[in-house]
């Protein structure tokens, strides 16, 4: 059984006492594919030593994180550009809006998805997008972007069933990932609608650990209880539901 964590920032200061302990221990048990999504600049050292320790499960992307989106997003945006041009990645992300935290740089933040957007398809990568509090912003970006070269992942879907439905025809899949376990969720009250098809798995760790280790550092490891949960929803055995979503992310991906 392969499964795939398609968003998790292993890289993150979290990890620094037992990063590799943590790896090994997802690989241990089945999780070998692991896609790091890039916040800023700052990080893009680490995800390359990442990548040069453990070659066969690390697959990196390149992109500016909306919460990053700051007075030098400019610059940001072109090492952006600079490393996409130097080197392969799987995807442009984590791109897209939040306003959760700050709505001060909303129209910087809107003009940096559109900007990234065009640089997924000059290279013919997926994006893969960050959104909190912001589904109409994002939807009004996709509308003025849609067209067949545009697709990727709506990373950490939290949204209505109505919502899910309207990203999936953008051409997005839906990255599912510890907050299917929360009670106050939603998800899992209509997530059985969706083919599966449409969907990936996802940590987003550090962040958003599934019960029962909600509120507490995430790990991959912990995806073994997202696939358990979608297990019960759909009615299917867990290795065909890591087989189809390891499926969805080559497609994605390409690899």
């Amino acid at each position: 059984m392969i499964i795939t964590d398609t968003h998790t920032h292993l890289y993150s200061e979290a990890f620094e006492e037992d990063r590799d302990e943590v790896i090994q221990n997802a690989i241990n048990n089945g999780i070998t594919r692991f896609f790091i999504p890039s916040i800023d600049a700052a990080y893009t050292q680490s995800m390359l030593e990442l990548e040069k320790q453990y070659p066969k499960n690390m697959f990196l992307m390149m992109g500016l994180h909306p919460t990053h989106v700051k007075e030098d997003y400019k610059d940001e945006l072109k090492h952006v550009e600079l490393m996409l041009s130097k080197r392969h990645f799987y995807a442009v992300g984590e791109i897209g809006i939040d306003l959760y935290w700050d709505k001060t740089f909303l129209n910087e933040q809107r003009e940096a998805f559109k900007f990234q957007i065009g640089l997924a398809k000059k290279y013919g990568l997926p994006i893969v997008i960050h959104c909190r509090d912001s589904f109409d912003e994002i939807f009004e970006v996709l509308e003025e972007e849609k067209s067949e070269d545009l697709f990727g992942i709506f990373h950490c879907f939290t949204g209505t069933e109505e919502q899910a439905k309207k990203a999936l025809a953008y051409n997005m899949k839906l990255g599912i990932g510890g907050v299917l376990t929360f009670k106050n969720g939603k998800i899992d009250t209509f997530l059985k609608k969706i083919d599966l098809n449409h969907i990936v798995l996802e940590t987003d760790s550090p962040y958003l650990a599934p019960v029962p280790y909600r509120g507490k550092r995430n790990e991959s490891v912990y995806l073994l209880l997202v696939l358990k949960k979608l297990s019960e929803i759909y009615g299917l055995d867990e290795k065909l539901i890591a087989d189809i979503t390891t499926q969805n992310s080559k497609e994605v991906f390409g690899i």
